[in-house]
C-alpha cells in the first residue's frame, strides 16, 4: 500500500493531538495543574502543525475527491461535512479554551474545557475515519489543487 505522505502526516498529528486532549484531561482531573497546561499546549502545537500542513497541501496540491464506489459517496460527503463542523466547531472552542486558560479565567476555561474536549477528540477520530476512507479503504479519486481551481493553471 502506497500512502501518500502529507495526509498521513497531516493524520498522524491530528491523532497525537486528539490523544494529548484526552491525556490533557485526565491530568486535570487529577489537579496536574502544570502537567495538563504543557500537554494541552503540546496538543495545540500538534494541531497547528496539522493546520498548517492540511492549508498548504489543500492550496498547492489540493484536495482528494472520494475514490469510492458511486453508491456509498453521498455517505462519505455528509460524514465529510459532519467532520469539518466538528473540526471547525472544536478549533474555535480550542482557541477560546487556550485563552480563557492562559488568562487564568478558570470559571469560563472550565465551562468550555470538557465541551472542546469532546468535540476535538471527536473531531479527531471523524478525521481519522475520513483519513481511512480517502486513502486506504478506497484509492483516492482526482486531486485538483485549489490555485489550478481558481486560476486555472
Amino acid at each position: 500500500m502506497n500512502l501518500p505522505i502529507l495526509p498521513t502526516l497531516s493524520t498522524l498529528l491530528i491523532i497525537i493531538s486528539g490523544v494529548l486532549v484526552g491525556i490533557g484531561w485526565m491530568l486535570i482531573r487529577k489537579k496536574r495543574k502544570h502537567a495538563h497546561k504543557n500537554v494541552m499546549v503540546a496538543a495545540s502545537i500538534s494541531a497547528l502543525l496539522f493546520l498548517v500542513i492540511y492549508l498548504s497541501r489543500t492550496i498547492i496540491i489540493g484536495n482528494t475527491a472520494f475514490g469510492g464506489p458511486d453508491n456509498i459517496k453521498i455517505y462519505y460527503t455528509v460524514f465529510l461535512i459532519f467532520h469539518i463542523c466538528l473540526a471547525t466547531t472544536g478549533a474555535v472552542l480550542g482557541v477560546l479554551s487556550l485563552i480563557s486558560g492562559f488568562k487564568d479565567n478558570l470559571p469560563k476555561h472550565r465551562r468550555l474545557g470538557p465541551v472542546t474536549s469532546i468535540v476535538w477528540i471527536f473531531a479527531a477520530l471523524t478525521g481519522v475515519a475520513v483519513y481511512l476512507l480517502l486513502y486506504v479503504f478506497y484509492a483516492g479519486g482526482e486531486t485538483t489543487s485549489m490555485i489550478k481551481a481558481i486560476l486555472g493553471f
